[in-house]
């Protein structure tokens, strides 16, 4: 006999959370549903859940930055991120928000220098980029342009900087550890603190898989909107065995 699992559901959609929740609850599971990332949080702290299924994009506090708190709780917690946004929707979501444009690796550094050359000196350029040889090279480049620049190297420190402000261009590669850089752009966006923003991506083969690459920490999985729910189950099975 299967074992019955502890199952934590958080999405800000209420039809997809709850049907979640009562096809649990038919297989035998106990799930807990709720439906924003403080929420879930909030469950962790009061029990342990065998497994959770939380959104990445959610009002507040984002998938990904609940879970990031959610670990620091509970290292060895089991979370499938869910989202119903591949990284090309949310590339034109972020050129359509007002993004400057989009540069495919392996980025001529010029160009990325002529695309900032009309915007004055008075900010900070902010580069996030994660390549330790890339990375340094831009921001030294745009340096000795004239240009004052500072380089963060994850995402979560890219929201933190431009919150402070002084920012007036963000250089945002797409492929960084933790926040990647396409929910660095929606969640400053949220918080109304978006600046003008350069992309950089990789070529667009790599697209589909930019949502699975949170390097450094330990996803039990991804789940791309919308899936089918054997899958799920099947997933379910693996870690009830």
């Amino acid at each position: 006999m299967k074992r019955s699992l502890r199952i934590l559901v958080v999405d800000d959609d209420a039809d997809n959370a709850n049907s979640l929740g009562e096809l649990f609850e038919l297989e035998g599971h106990r799930p807990l549903v709720v439906y924003d990332g403080e929420a879930a949080i909030a469950a962790y702290l009061k029990e342990d859940f065998d497994i959770a299924f939380m959104d990445v994009m959610m009002p507040g506090k984002n998938g990904v930055e609940s879970f990031l708190e959610i670990k620091k709780l509970k290292p060895l917690a089991k979370v499938y991120m869910m989202t119903g946004y591949s990284v090309e929707q949310l590339l034109q979501q972020a050129i359509a928000g007002g993004a400057m444009g989009v540069f495919s690796k392996p980025v001529n550094l010029y160009q990325v220098l002529d695309s900032i050359s009309g915007l004055g000196t008075s900010g900070i350029v902010l580069v996030a980029e994660d390549d330790p040889d890339f990375g340094p090279t831009l921001a030294q480049l745009i340096n000795r342009n004239g240009y004052r620049c500072e380089l963060v190297r994850n995402g979560r420190d890219a929201i933190s900087r431009v919150v402070a402000g002084g920012v007036d261009v963000l250089v945002l590669d797409l492929r960084m550890p933790l926040i990647n850089g396409i929910e660095v752009y929606n969640t400053l966006k949220k918080q109304g603190r978006s600046v003008p923003t350069i992309i950089i991506t990789g070529n667009a083969s790599e697209h589909s898989k930019e949502l699975a690459l949170f390097d450094d920490v330990v996803l039990t999985g991804i789940l791309n909107k919308p899936f089918d729910p054997l899958d799920l189950l099947a997933q379910l099975e693996k870690l009830a065995a």
